[in-house]
C-alpha cells in the first residue's frame, strides 16, 4: 500500500515537472505580448527593451534616445543627445517636460544606462526604457554603430 502510493507520489510529480518544462519561454523565440522587461528597483520602475524592440521602435521613432556612455564609444543611428550617465539629474533640461513622456537610454554594456534609467525613475519619470545589453547587444544582433571622428 505505502509502495503504491510512493509510485503515484512520484509520478504525479513526474507529470507535473514534464509540464512545467514543457511550458518553460523559449529564449530563442519571439516575444508576443507587452514590449520589453519590466525592471523594478528601489527608486521605480523601468523597462529593459531587446535590441530588435529598440530598432523596431526606430522605425516610427517619437522619443528622445539617449546615449549615456562616457566615453564616447559610438552611437546608434538617429541619438537625440549624449548625457553622461552621472550627470543625468544635471541636464535635465535635454529631457522631456512630461514626465510620462517615453525617454529611451543606452551605453556600450547597458550598466551605466541602468545607473541613468534608476536616476530617473527616482526623480518621477514613468516611462524610461533601457537597451538590454547596450551598444554590445545592438552589435551582436546585427545593428550598426555610427562612430563619429570626434566626441560629440
Amino acid at each position: 500500500m505505502i509502495l503504491r502510493l510512493t509510485i503515484a507520489i512520484a509520478f504525479f510529480f513526474v507529470a507535473l515537472l514534464s509540464t512545467a518544462c514543457d511550458n518553460a519561454p523559449n529564449s530563442n523565440a519571439p516575444r508576443s505580448g507587452p514590449l520589453g522587461v519590466r525592471v523594478e528597483t528601489s527608486n521605480g520602475v523601468y523597462t529593459n527593451i531587446s535590441p530588435q524592440e529598440l530598432n523596431a521602435f526606430l522605425a516610427n521613432k517619437t522619443f528622445p534616445l539617449i546615449n549615456v556612455h562616457i566615453p564616447y564609444e559610438g552611437e546608434i543611428e538617429k541619438t537625440d543627445a549624449f548625457i553622461p550617465f552621472d550627470e543625468i539629474e544635471k541636464n535635465l533640461d535635454q529631457l522631456p517636460k512630461d514626465k510620462s513622456a517615453q525617454i529611451v537610454l543606452y551605453c556600450r554594456s547597458g550598466r551605466m544606462s541602468q545607473e541613468a534609467a534608476n536616476t530617473l525613475v527616482k526623480l518621477g519619470f514613468t516611462n524610461v526604457w533601457n537597451l538590454d545589453r547596450g551598444m554590445i547587444g545592438w552589435e551582436q544582433t546585427g545593428y550598426p554603430i555610427l562612430e563619429k571622428n570626434q566626441q560629440p
